[in-house]
C-alpha cells in the first residue's frame, strides 16, 4: 500500500522546512479583502479627522462652511419636466 502524503510530517527536518516556507511567504490576500479594509481605515480616519477639524476652526469659519454648505444644496435649480405634446386627435 502506498504512503500517504499528509500536512504534518513526520520528519523534523521536513517539518522545519515547512514551517520556514511559511512564515517566509506572503499571504494571498484576495482583493475584494484589501479594498474592504482599506475602506473601512479612510471611514475611520474621515470620522476623527472632522472632529478635529472642527476643534481648531473658529466659530465664524464653521459659519461660513455651513452657509457655503447650505447654498450648494437649495441653490440647486431643478428642471421642469417638458411638456407632452399632444397629437392633432386628441384634446
Amino acid at each position: 500500500m502506498p504512503k500517504r502524503i499528509s500536512k504534518n510530517p513526520s520528519d523534523i527536518n521536513q517539518a522545519a522546512f515547512q514551517m520556514v516556507q511559511r512564515s517566509v511567504s506572503e499571504p494571498e490576500i484576495a482583493k475584494s479583502d484589501i479594498s474592504r479594509i482599506m475602506s473601512e481605515m479612510g471611514r475611520k480616519g474621515g470620522k476623527i479627522g472632522g472632529k478635529k477639524r472642527l476643534e481648531t476652526m473658529t466659530p465664524e469659519q464653521r459659519s461660513q462652511i455651513a452657509l457655503k454648505a447650505a447654498q450648494s444644496r437649495w441653490g440647486k435649480t431643478k428642471k421642469k419636466p417638458a411638456k407632452q405634446r399632444r397629437s392633432s386627435g386628441e384634446k
